[in-house]
């Protein structure tokens, strides 16, 4: 790798169709504050990644990332990813690529551990994801060797439009890290939502209450 090569790049999906949500742009969804794509994007950057690459339309023309769709749009998250990895040079991409969700409150304590992690990784392992509360892979919260996505993407038919996440790391080594689910809870209904604006405003209330 050279030199001048960034470790590790970011892939952030944000271009789902939200249906479960009537159609509502899950990113721009707010927080704690915050919309979870900021969230999404400060994760990525705490964690020094470059480039950051968010797969969906332009939804926040502020952040400081690069923009791609899938072709045609919609095509999945396979594809999503696809798209994202032939948007970055192959001689000189990270050697690593996080892979996010968009929809997810915890973000950057997710990201957090995964960066923990990936230090204990064995040389012959192609990444890693944490796992819900029933050990369920959560591909979408991950860290992978790019190269290792990079082929995996190549054998994909009709680069991964319309298939699962799970297409493309069906036959990689990942590594499955239990994380509690406070970490991997994302937010695919208004209930969700709205159990996720209320652990925040409670963290936020902890926070200020006096020792």
């Amino acid at each position: 790798m050279p030199p001048t090569s960034p470790r590790l790049g970011a892939i952030l999906l944000a271009g789902g169709r939200a249906t479960r949500l009537d159609g509502a742009q899950k990113p721009l969804f707010e927080v704690g504050g915050r919309t979870l794509l900021v969230s999404a994007v400060t994760a990525a950057t705490d964690a020094s990644a470059r480039p950051i690459t968010v797969v969906a339309p332009v939804l926040d023309e502020a952040l400081p990332v690069t923009w791609v769709r899938e072709d045609p749009p919609f095509g999945g998250p396979a594809a999503a990813v696809v798209a994202a990895l032939d948007s970055w040079p192959a001689e000189t991409g990270p050697e690593w690529t996080l892979l996010l969700a968009c929809d997810l409150p915890s973000a950057r304590p997710a990201v957090r551990r995964l960066m923990g992690d990936m230090m204990l990784l064995p040389t012959d392992t192609d990444g890693l994801c944490l796992g819900d509360g029933s050990s369920r892979p959560q591909w979408l919260t991950g860290v992978y060797r790019t190269g290792a996505l990079r082929h995996a993407a190549s054998a994909l038919p009709d680069r991964g439009r319309d298939q699962p996440l799970r297409s493309l790391v069906a036959e990689l080594a990942i590594a499955v890290v239990a994380a509690p689910d406070d970490l991997t809870r994302d937010v695919d209904t208004w209930q969700d939502l709205e159990e996720a604006r209320a652990r925040a405003d409670r963290a936020a209330h902890d926070r200020m209450e006096p020792s």
